[in-house]
């Protein structure tokens, strides 16, 4: 590449800090590919504090096609982003925030290596809950897989519901429902996730050890956006509520 992927993450980091979105980075670097992308990304990362967990984007096949990409992509939590229950999501701090459900994964035990199971990801998960992720993406316009793996799959802020034991919980079928300001806005099933949220974790768990790196007892790790994400401004409120694991709410301020 001719871009120096320091002067890239530093542009990106500069959109966040102004919260105004800038042009997808792949005008600016054609060159752009999956490897500088997560380059960028790790960059933002080691500027970033301390780390709550990880979460995955494009998901689901529907998303996969529309991005042109053959496989999830992974970006992680800064504790800084996580959300407090009963809080307002400050959407100033934002550009363009989008609320999406999620199940969150608590990890009970650390996690890695190359062949990692959805099995594998269930025996080492200590808690799942029903969460909110709050995207943010820091590009307009048209971006490409490795922008969006740049943009740090468009974390923004992200909110855990209470969590529950995964026991005797089939996180392929459980329902979800999505309202927003008292309208249900979209529905989905657990399965969303690549077929099932866990083998969408197991992917993140070998695509981290092909970085030399795992999950850790107590993160977290969001597993996918099972419906469209909603557009939020203040004074909205939006709630998620997934079968067996209950509702979590976000008001925005």
């Amino acid at each position: 590449m001719s871009e120096d992927i320091s002067e890239l993450a530093d542009r990106l980091a500069k959109a966040a800090f102004g919260r105004a979105a800038i042009a997808p980075l792949s005008e600016e670097a054609p060159g752009l590919d999956v490897d500088a992308g997560y380059a960028i990304q790790e960059l933002a990362r080691e500027a970033a504090g301390p780390l709550a967990g990880w979460k995955l984007g494009v998901t689901s096949r529907a998303e996969q096609a529309q991005a042109g990409a053959d496989s999830p992509v992974r970006g992680f939590l800064a504790s800084a982003n996580a959300l407090d229950l009963g809080k307002p999501l400050a959407s100033d701090e934002l550009i363009q925030p989008r609320a999406q459900p999620e199940i969150v994964f608590v990890m009970g035990r650390d996690l890695s290596g190359p062949a990692v199971t959805a099995a594998d990801v269930l025996a080492a998960t200590a808690s799942v809950a029903t969460g909110i992720e709050i995207l943010d993406s820091r590009l307009g316009g048209q971006v490409t897989v490795p922008d969006l793996i740049a943009d740090n799959a468009s974390a923004g802020r992200f909110l855990v519901g209470s969590p529950v034991p995964p026991d005797g919980v089939d996180l392929r079928l459980v329902g979800v429902v999505l309202e927003h300001n008292g309208q249900v806005v979209a529905t989905a099933a657990g399965a969303a996730a690549v077929g099932h949220p866990a083998a969408a974790v197991a992917w993140l768990v070998r695509s981290l050890a092909a970085a030399g790196e795992g999950l850790l007892a107590g993160q977290v790790v969001l597993s996918g956006g099972l419906t469209l994400a909603v557009p939020v401004r203040p004074r909205d409120v939006v709630v998620a509520s997934i079968d067996r694991l209950g509702s979590v709410e976000l008001g925005v301020a």
